[in-house]
């Protein structure tokens, strides 16, 4: 059983050898289809082990991606950006499942690190050689709807699996690599340009109408999302999930809490893997924990960490919620378990600092509020000197 990697890039000579390094033991072969680079990028390819071809960017990532897939001769194809690993402890788990006979895609899961909303997402990228597997959809690229037809006509023949474990490490969204990339109004001009001429497509509508929300366009965004779920039940379950999640996003930032409340409770409703909901659960627990409902937001958090109970926001948001409702030991405690699985966590640790105050323990107090302005100060942030000051004025030495 061969398999293919498939990767287009463009100037990632930063991230591409660690998405290289992390398959080329498993691969058969790697395709890597350069869109105009001007730095190192198809040189480091090639010293991989990678083929190299070249392709002319068009604002479509659907047909690059097609493009890369001509030159794989695996029986699999495995799809990957640069900034992009796949996670070692999966790779059995896989070759398994491309031993099953009628598995034509397996779904996988990915973990979106760095992201301030949803953790996890399930994404289409491992999936049979087939000659009528083609990407569609010019940003957001995907397979599910050529795969879709092909299970329409051969229903007895093919499946579509899912792996639950994390198979994907994705670091590709944390706000300072989105900024550097200008990837937003990037997205949001070749997002447009395909609406205009497929103004019914409910995929569409919800990427382009949740970046709309994001980038402070809240009416026009609800907009295409009302527009994508009036096709009904037609919709695949994500897509339902992503327009009501992102619907609770829109909501809640005109300050129309029980409209919000409603749409991350049908998004909750969703029957999906359990990981795939964090986002909605988490953005339901802040909306109680903002509007005073504080039993109702605890219960959340653990349900969130019952599903992850290695989330360290989910910690730190609990740690918010119990401090409020007076439960300080418990707080402290789960401040200090965020800080366990986030080092790094200034936040964390300011507020455990406070927390900490709260509870009559002062030196323990200053050790962590040196720590979290020693974070702040890594990461060059005002607040750093904004909490000693702070501390200064109430007459602490920091």
């Amino acid at each position: 059983m061969k398999l293919s990697l498939c990767a287009i890039a463009k100037n990632e000579s930063a991230f591409l050898p660690q998405c290289l390094n992390s398959v080329k033991d498993v691969v058969d072969e790697m395709v890597v289809l350069d869109t105009g680079s001007s730095d190192r990028t198809p040189e480091i390819a090639r010293q991989l082990g990678a083929q190299v071809y070249h392709f002319d960017w068009n604002n479509d990532f659907a047909t690059a991606r097609n493009e890369s897939l001509k030159y794989a001769t695996g029986d699999w194809v495995l799809v990957l950006d640069a900034d992009e690993t796949l996670a070692p402890e999966m790779i059995p788990e896989m070759k398994q499942a491309m031993e099953t006979d009628r598995y034509l895609l397996i779904n996988l899961v990915r973990q979106e690190i760095g992201a301030t909303q949803s953790p996890y997402s399930l994404v289409s990228r491992l999936f049979r050689n087939h000659p009528d597997i083609r990407f569609e959809h010019p940003y957001h690229a995907m397979v599910d709807d050529s795969v879709t037809r092909i299970l329409q006509q051969e229903p007895d023949q093919w499946a579509v699996g899912s792996l639950a474990g994390v198979a994907i490490l994705h670091s590709g969204y944390q706000p300072g690599t989105i900024a550097a990339r200008n990837k937003l109004e990037t997205a949001k001009q070749i997002l447009e340009q395909y609406l205009s001429t497929h103004p019914d497509d409910a995929y569409t509508c919800s990427k382009l109408g949740a970046l709309y929300v994001q980038m402070g366009e809240v009416t026009r965004g609800m907009e295409l999302l009302q527009l994508g779920l009036a096709v009904g039940d037609k919709l695949e379950t994500p897509l339902r999930y992503e327009l009501h999640y992102h619907l609770g996003i829109a909501y809640t930032r005109l300050s129309k809490i029980s409209k919000a409340k409603a749409e991350y409770e049908a998004a909750l409703q969703q029957k999906m893997m359990l990981p795939l909901k964090l986002g909605a659960y988490n953005n339901l627990g802040n909306l109680l924990l903002e509007t005073g409902d504080l039993t109702g937001a605890i219960a959340v958090y653990q349900t969130i960490l019952q599903i992850d109970p290695n989330l360290a926001t989910a910690y730190f948001n609990l740690a918010l919620a119990l401090k409020q409702k007076g439960r300080i030991p418990e707080a402290i405690a789960a401040y200090k378990q965020a800080i366990e699985l986030q080092p790094d966590y200034a936040e964390a640790y300011q507020n455990l600092g406070v927390t900490l105050l709260k509870a009559g323990n002062i030196l323990e107090a200053m050790d962590a509020f040196k720590t979290a302005i020693g974070q702040y100060e890594q990461r060059q942030s005002p607040a750093g000197e904004q909490l000693r000051q702070q501390l200064t004025e109430m007459g602490f030495q920091v």
